[in-house]
């Protein structure tokens, strides 16, 4: 396995890419999907738990991965974002080096994590987000995204933590929420999603879930959506590893790389 980690600069502001890019020993010609992380923490900081156990798991699929410790507050929108498509660029270069599919790439993220990575799948084509970067969208274009208990809306059934910490002195401004609040964000340029959250998950509310399930039906974008009935926030892979067990939910990781191979 080849591990490195990349700066990933914005302004003042540095995050972390860590890549577990598997050795290619038996078939040296051999591409494969990769999968970006985001780990989750509010905005405040990125959950060692929602890192490396996760792409570890990505590797047994034959996936390659890497973690993107992205910067959280003080850094404020759209600090991270830009990290995402920095990194998303990165790996796109590297595609030959590497030996990643550049047409299978795909964003995971949990909570806070999972916001940005929705975040990214509905920004990553706007002019804001490409002028800032100089980019062209086909160099940062993901392929699809994995959301796991993420957090989407700044209305009702926000976590206002996370909201805080994006937005800092702007968190009560209208526009800058509604900006944010990811299910009036959604269009057909969305990619495709699997989504997983409880029913008791009382730190984001399962509403985000499905605000935003909802939204991309009425635009016809694909998605797959579990909702599990047992577990509270924050479970990554609901085992001892990580923390909490929790096993109803701990299949959500064997169906998520079922869909990645099947739907990406």
């Amino acid at each position: 396995m080849r591990n490195e980690t990349f700066d990933i600069k914005d302004g003042d502001f540095q995050g972390e890419l860590t890549t577990y890019i598997i050795d290619n020993t038996i078939d040296p010609d051999k591409v494969r999907p990769m999968v970006l992380i985001c780990p989750g923490g509010g905005y405040y900081l990125t959950s060692p738990k929602e890192g490396e156990p996760i792409a570890l798991q990505m590797n047994h699929f034959g996936f390659h991965a890497c973690v993107l410790r992205y910067s959280c507050a003080p850094a404020e929108f759209p600090t991270a974002l830009h990290q995402v498509a920095k990194s998303m660029k990165l790996i796109r270069e590297n595609a030959s080096n590497w030996h990643v599919d550049p047409n299978k790439i795909v964003v995971l993220g949990f909570s806070a994590g999972g916001h940005l990575t929705a975040s990214f799948g509905v920004f990553w084509n706007k002019d804001f987000l490409l002028r800032a970067l100089g980019y062209k969208k086909e160099e940062i274009q993901p392929n699809g995204l994995v959301l796991c208990y993420p957090v989407i809306t700044s209305g009702e059934f926000a976590h206002q933590g996370s909201f805080e910490n994006l937005l800092g002195d702007r968190q009560n401004d209208s526009n800058w929420r509604e900006l944010v609040s990811l299910e009036k964000q959604v269009d057909e340029t969305m990619p495709k999603a699997f989504i997983w959250h409880t029913f008791e998950d009382s730190g984001v509310p399962v509403e985000n879930s499905l605000l935003l399930a909802n939204a991309m039906k009425k635009a016809k974008v694909p998605f797959a959506l579990h909702i599990f009935e047992k577990g509270e926030h924050g479970l990554s892979l609901g085992t001892e590893e990580t923390g909490t067990v929790v096993e109803e939910i701990q299949l959500w990781i064997d169906l998520a790389g079922n869909w990645i191979l099947n739907n990406i």
